[in-house]
Parts: C-alpha cells; sequence; structure tokens
C-alpha cells in the first residue's frame, strides 16, 4: 500500500533558500510502500559551485537521490527545491525548463547506436530548438574539453567505454547547465579511464558548475577529497 503525499503550497518558488543553495531537501521522506523508506526525513544543503560525491552501498537509494532532484522521482513528504523551483509542483514546460538547467551523466551511457559522436551530443538541443549555428559554436569546444574532437564522426560502437562515457559527459554539458547529476559515471570504467572523467568534471566544477556524483569508488573519493553526503540507513549525512 502507497502511502499518502502530503498537500504542499502549489507556489512553484520557494521562499527561504540559504544564500547560495542551487539544491535543498527539506524533510523528505520517500516510500514506495507503507514501510519501507529509501529516505526518512531527510535535509540537506548542496551549494552553488561545490563538487560532492553521494556514497553508499548498492540499494542505500544513491540514484533516488538523484531522481528526486531532476523531477523523475517525487517525494512521499518534504520538498525538494532546486535552483529555487520546488520540483514536485513542476510540469509541462516548467519541469522541461528545470532539467534545461540540469545535465544528467548515466553509467550506462544511453548513447544512441545510429548517431555519431556529434549527433548523439547536439540532438537534445537540436529538440529545444537551437539554430544550427548556435550548436556548431557550442560544439567544437565541447569535444574538445573531453578530448573528442577527432572522433566527432564516431559512432558508439567504435570507441571504447571510457570515450562512451565522455560522450555522455558532453551531451550534458553542452548547453552549459549549472548544475551536473552524475550517477556512478565510473561504475564501468578502469581505474584510468575513471580518473579522466573526474578530471573533466573538475574542470567544469572550475567554470562554476555544481557537480553532485554517486559512487561507490571509496578510494576514488579519498583521492579527490571532496564533501561527501552518505546515504545511511534512510538518512543523508554530509560531511
Amino acid at each position: 500500500m502507497s502511502t499518502v503525499k502530503i498537500t504542499k503550497d502549489s507556489h512553484n518558488q520557494t521562499e527561504n533558500i540559504p544564500v547560495g543553495s542551487i539544491v535543498e531537501l527539506r524533510a523528505v521522506t520517500k516510500a514506495y510502500t507503507q514501510n519501507s523508506y529509501t529516505l526518512l526525513n531527510a535535509s540537506l544543503n548542496i551549494q552553488k559551485g561545490e563538487f560532492v560525491f553521494v556514497t553508499g552501498p548498492s540499494g542505500s537509494g544513491k540514484s533516488t537521490f538523484l531522481k528526486l532532484l531532476y523531477g523523475q522521482e517525487l517525494p512521499t513528504q518534504g520538498e525538494v527545491i532546486v535552483n529555487n523551483l520546488n520540483v514536485e509542483k513542476l510540469r509541462g514546460d516548467r519541469l522541461s525548463f528545470l532539467r534545461r538547467q540540469i545535465g544528467i551523466v548515466f553509467q550506462d551511457y544511453k548513447l544512441i547506436p545510429q548517431r555519431t559522436v556529434s549527433e548523439n551530443i547536439t540532438f537534445v538541443l537540436q529538440a529545444q530548438g537551437y539554430t544550427r549555428k548556435e550548436i556548431q559554436r557550442r560544439l567544437d569546444p565541447t569535444l574538445k574539453l573531453v578530448g573528442l574532437l577527432s572522433k566527432a564522426d564516431r559512432f558508439p560502437d567504435q570507441l571504447s567505454g571510457g570515450e562512451q562515457q565522455r560522450v555522455s559527459i558532453a551531451r550534458a554539458i553542452i548547453a552549459t547547465p549549472p548544475l551536473i547529476l552524475a550517477d556512478e559515471p565510473t561504475g564501468n570504467l578502469d581505474p584510468d579511464n575513471s580518473w579522466q572523467v573526474i578530471q573533466i568534471l573538475q574542470k567544469l566544477n572550475s567554470f562554476g558548475a555544481t557537480i553532485v556524483v554517486t559512487t561507490h569508488d571509496e578510494h576514488l573519493v579519498r583521492k579527490c577529497n571532496y564533501p561527501v553526503i552518505q546515504v545511511k540507513n534512510s538518512k543523508l549525512y554530509k560531511r
């Protein structure tokens, strides 16, 4: 039996956001059944420009946490605030507007096999109505940033796993979103390729983007020495 959602103020814009906060969870509970909680009364702030890791064992709720931030999942109770918007209250164009401010990097890349590297990166911009000139203006610098300028016309099956993940990153960042969510981006990669991915994310962070990375790689977390959000016993602990 599903739990009943709490009704909140229908105003999309929320007040009393801490100065500089891009993500805030306010007493968030996420339950799929009545007595099974992925998150329970969890509260958290992520400041603009932070680079944070999200850790926890498999099934602890790391991916659910990210999905709450871009509206693929909704809280059972509480509020999820992203860039001053209450995610649960967004529908249609308003939700699309929020998602255009978020770049998402998936562990399994989610590339379209029949499209080239360039086409995989730019098809979202085309769908959003960007002009061909503006798309091209963004494409080459993005390819250069992820080290794939020479492979723009390759297809996904002609790339290594590390290269495919870099295409996924390029697709997520070409519209220069202020928030980048990366769900286990190094989970399928060897240490060298994992570090390349992290270095790209670090570069984006140096440009001002907020980076949130879920991972089970504690060695990588220690090496980078960034703040960590630990998902444990349905709670979020930031250290």
